[in-house]
């Protein structure tokens, strides 16, 4: 009998994991229950700071999410760990400042291919998720429809690698 194939692991980060990405993990979630149930995913979020550890995402993430029909209302902070660089295939980051952190800690084995999102949405975007927490709920809005055509460009790579019966996709730097 054969073995079957290790799901590919995608990991969202942001700061404090409680804001971009635990919303990015449920977008993505959402979205490849909706058009790609067949791929076998790995999906999770975390944050380059301890900030947040083991908190509840920000009400106003939570709000915003609920309002497009999304629940992360169960996620709780985590910190990206050395083990998520093995454990990951590939380990997005919602801005520039969190992917030079990533790019710091990231073991030179590692197997994790690191990228922005917002590389997935097509030109006419900034390449970067901007952080909302400090200001009001008309930013939470804005940065779940970033995330969403972040993750819809991610989703849709992810579906031409399968299609092509590639075992790894080979996608961005």
């Amino acid at each position: 009998m054969a073995q079957a194939a290790r799901p590919t692991g995608v990991l969202f980060v942001c700061m404090g994991n409680i804001c971009r990405s635990p919303t990015a993990e449920g977008v993505f979630r959402k979205l490849q229950r909706e058009q790609a149930p067949q791929l076998s995913l790995r999906l999770e979020s975390a944050g380059t700071h301890a900030y947040h550890v083991g908190e509840p995402p920000d009400e106003r993430a939570i709000l915003t999410a609920q309002a497009h029909g999304i629940d992360i209302s169960q996620h709780r902070g985590r910190v990206v760990t050395r083990a998520d660089f093995a454990a990951f295939d590939y380990i997005l980051a919602m801005d520039r400042t969190n992917l030079a952190r990533l790019q710091q800690q990231r073991p030179r084995a590692a197997r994790a291919r690191l990228h922005l999102l917002l590389e997935f949405a097509g030109t006419d975007v900034s390449d970067e998720v901007p952080d909302p927490y400090y200001g009001g709920v008309d930013g939470f809005e804005r940065v779940l429809q970033l995330i969403t055509r972040g993750a819809a460009g991610l989703l849709q790579a992810l579906r031409d690698a399968e299609s092509q019966t590639l075992p790894r996709i080979n996608i961005g730097k």
